[in-house]
């Protein structure tokens, strides 16, 4: 019997993008971090670190091929390039940055980011401060 659409279709959907992972989403952040292996891996384990401090109970996930951290709705991802480890705030815009960490991502209306390069420093203190006023953003 040949193929007709509906049988080409239900054929092509069963070869789609596999079910979700059953690897834990921290074991995928561990294994990126890893991979890195250079002062990017170390600058994104930091900031994962420092996020995870901020926000007792954040949930780890992993979105787009990148970490992201979530309470009551995303805070913040992580990407990684070849020159910058950046931070992206989901709703960046609306939270107020005092120590001017928003360095990248400034012209939305929405997102805003944090691009970290190697030897920068990172002020933990402002970060968590900002970790915090965007997690308490998912609260209102």
């Amino acid at each position: 019997m040949p193929k007709t659409t509906a049988t080409k279709t239900a054929a092509t959907k069963s070869k789609a993008a596999p079910a979700a992972s059953s690897v834990p989403a921290s074991q995928l952040i561990d294994e990126k971090i890893a991979s890195l292996n250079d002062w990017r891996g170390e600058t994104l384990a930091r900031v994962r670190a420092i996020v995870k401090q901020a926000v007792p109970g954040v949930v780890e996930e992993w979105k787009w091929s990148v970490p992201v951290w979530s309470h009551n709705g995303i805070i913040c991802t992580g990407e990684t390039y070849k020159a910058a480890v950046k931070m992206t705030f989901a709703k960046g815009a609306k939270v107020d940055d005092p120590s001017g960490l928003f360095n990248s991502s400034l012209e939305g209306n929405t997102r805003r980011a944090i691009d970290f390069h190697e030897g920068d420093k990172i002020d933990e203190k402002a970060l968590k401060a900002l970790v915090r006023a965007a997690a308490a953003l998912n609260k209102a």
